[in-house]
């Protein structure tokens, strides 16, 4: 790694549970070398067995947040999540125009254990007005598939998909392959110059939780160290496949990953 600290905004709801979130966010971030700050949007009751609440925070104390981290720290990088609604998402919007930091978005529709974290009506926000202020978009098959209408059950759907995304404006899209059935994981890095295949073996585990959240904020660490974009991922999606082979197996349901695995490698 290197040795720049990379401020990163992370612009994202809470999980109690510690496993995704804003807490995943700072747990990657920092074990990625760089610097969390955020804003909260929503504070959600949430465990390894499921979302059992979502209470969303007021517009104005979202962007109060940001605005204090933005005009003080500053952002070298910022990464969006759990937006939960289109004033949100609108803005969420307004508060990156306001940044010149690239921006991380991943689009989280549902959690883990299938509960809705945004609103159907909301996801034509997402599509308008996120995704074209996408650096990188990280989309899993099922919300590619709410924000491009075409079929994700294969690599040819990932990248049908992840061109129909490149080409409503974001400038980079991480398809990516968790729910693409088959022996081998494969996400697919799209560009308007090629495309970065990332494979690696299913690992039959229940403890996957905060997956999605970790690898973006993964990827926005590196990009706000100063790595280039196939670098970033690249380094987040070894960081994350590790994290989930040593998964330490907490609660009963969905568990979190290891995000402190490389501060005990010494890296």
């Amino acid at each position: 790694m290197t040795s720049l600290l990379g401020r990163v905004l992370i612009i994202a709801g809470s999980d109690s549970g510690g496993g995704a979130g804003i807490q995943a966010d700072i747990k990657a971030v920092t074990a990625m070398g760089g610097y969390a700050a955020t804003a909260i949007t929503a504070i959600t009751v949430q465990n390894t067995l499921g979302v059992h609440g979502v209470h969303p925070l007021p517009l104005d104390l979202i962007e109060a947040q940001a605005r204090a981290v933005l005009d003080d720290i500053g952002a070298d990088a910022i990464k969006t999540g759990m937006l939960g609604s289109i004033e949100v998402v609108e803005r969420v919007a307004a508060i990156l125009d306001t940044s010149e930091a690239p921006a991380v978005i991943d689009p989280v529709m549902i959690a883990k254990g299938g509960q809705p974290l945004l609103p159907d009506e909301a996801v034509e926000a997402v599509r308008s007005l996120m995704v074209p202020r996408a650096a990188l978009l990280t989309p899993n098959a099922p919300e590619a598939e709410a924000l491009t209408g075409l079929g994700v059950a294969d690599l040819d759907g990932q990248r049908r998909a992840g061109e129909a995304l490149l080409a409503m404006g974001a400038r980079a899209v991480l398809m990516k392959g968790g729910h693409v059935a088959g022996d081998t994981v494969v996400d697919l890095l799209l560009t308007p110059t090629g495309e970065t295949l990332l494979e690696g073996p299913r690992l039959n585990t229940p403890h996957t939780h905060g997956t999605g959240c970790t690898l973006a904020s993964a990827c926005a660490a590196g990009l706000a160290r100063g790595l280039p974009l196939e670098a970033a991922v690249a380094e987040a999606w070894a960081y994350v496949a590790e994290a989930i082979r040593r998964a330490p197996g907490l609660g009963q349901g969905h568990g979190p990953l290891d995000h402190g695995w490389p501060l005990r490698e010494g890296r």
